[in-house]
């Protein structure tokens, strides 16, 4: 032990928003609070640490026209890791990323396999497009590929009907999701609309993204059962943009964003009230650039989630729902220090001081 490098994080370690200790050690990569034997080579870094972050709904390997290269894949990665994001959920990739795996420098991944979206209902090149009857065998497939999530297109534009409008019958889905739950997987699924909610709910949903449908005769169904959500604010911002870019072609469409994006603050507010597990998740790539999730959290407390209920959104209670560890003794290392308390203001989350990666230091 004594020839291997060692880390001491020392200033106040956020274990928990109410477990503060004084320091911790990495060594070899992981956690320890025990001052290591014989150290040598230590390193010391100052400030407050917290787990690394969690981007709950992101999309390596993803551009604005599908796919990205591997070089492009590694831009994104290395965004969210200068940020502070060291744990991702990928919502949904065409991309294969598991080389990810491999490097020690960039964040860990959790993956959803490829977007499932009916035929011609959803974004060119980023989901497999398919009819009903092939549903429960999509999902199979993306629940093998993943790493025990699988990402359904809920609802999107029904160009005939001139809205947003649910994808899957309710026996579809409940047959799909079933058969993801026999493979280990949990689903969740895109959902601007109202109308798409309650079916998928009801067939044993795991996550809402997005949920901007959600509404108070929705709310205890949700509660109910426990389905999380995952705003994406950030992403809620853009569309009145989308909507005057429907405005002739689709006006009943672009009315309802509109009224989606109006009510967006009093609808979390409306879940995280009832009790619904609410987690931050930025929607980066695609369209939206990685390394938003300061800017999610600060819109989370901007709709009335107290901060250190935003701040557990992104760290301690987000890495719990994904199974992954946090700053324990033992886990891997992966953790960021700030110059000032982030449950005191979670505008500290824009800077940080370091991040350390497998026990890795990075400015």
């Amino acid at each position: 032990m004594s020839d291997q490098p060692v880390l001491h994080v020392k200033g106040r370690v956020l274990v928990g928003p109410e477990d503060v200790r004084d320091e911790l050690w990495v060594v070899g990569g992981r956690v320890s609070f025990d001052r290591p034997a014989g150290a040598r080579d230590v390193r010391t870094v100052e400030g407050w640490a917290l787990p690394g972050l969690v981007d709950a709904h992101c999309h390596v390997g993803l551009g604005a026209e599908g796919p990205v290269d591997a070089e492009t894949a590694e831009k994104q990665a290395l965004t969210d890791r200068e940020a502070g994001t060291l744990l991702l959920r990928d919502a949904g990739s065409p991309s294969d990323t598991r080389w990810i795996d491999d490097r020690e420098d960039l964040p860990k991944i959790i993956r959803a396999g490829r977007h499932i979206a009916r035929t011609r209902r959803y974004i060119r090149n980023y989901a497999w497009e398919i009819e009903p009857e092939d549903l429960v065998a999509y999902v199979a497939r993306e629940a093998r590929r993943g790493d025990g999530w699988v990402k359904l297109v809920g609802d999107w534009i029904d160009r005939d009907l001139g809205d947003l409008a649910p994808c899957w019958p309710r026996e579809a889905a409940r047959a799909a999701i079933e058969e993801a739950h026999r493979l280990g997987a949990r689903v969740t699924a895109h959902c601007f609309a109202e109308n798409s909610l309650r079916d998928l709910v009801e067939a044993g949903i795991d996550c809402i993204e997005h949920a901007t449908g959600l509404t108070e005769d929705l709310i205890p169904l949700f509660a109910e059962r426990g389905v999380a959500i995952v705003p994406t604010l950030v992403n809620i911002a853009t569309f009145p943009r989308l909507a005057a870019g429907g405005d002739t072609k689709y006006p009943r469409w672009s009315a309802h964003m509109r009224r989606l994006h109006e009510r967006r603050y009093d609808t979390v507010r409306g879940a995280y009230d009832a009790g619904i597990p609410v987690f931050v998740g930025t929607d980066a790539g695609g369209s939206l650039p990685h390394g938003l999730v300061a800017a999610e959290v600060a819109e989370l407390v901007r709709a009335g989630i107290p901060r250190v209920e935003a701040l557990a959104a992104t760290s301690w209670t987000a890495r719990e729902w994904l199974g992954r560890p946090g700053l324990e003794e033992g886990a891997p290392a992966d953790l960021v220090v700030y110059d000032e308390d982030p449950r005191a203001d979670v505008g500290v989350l824009a800077a940080p001081r370091r991040v350390v990666v497998d026990g890795n230091v990075y400015s």
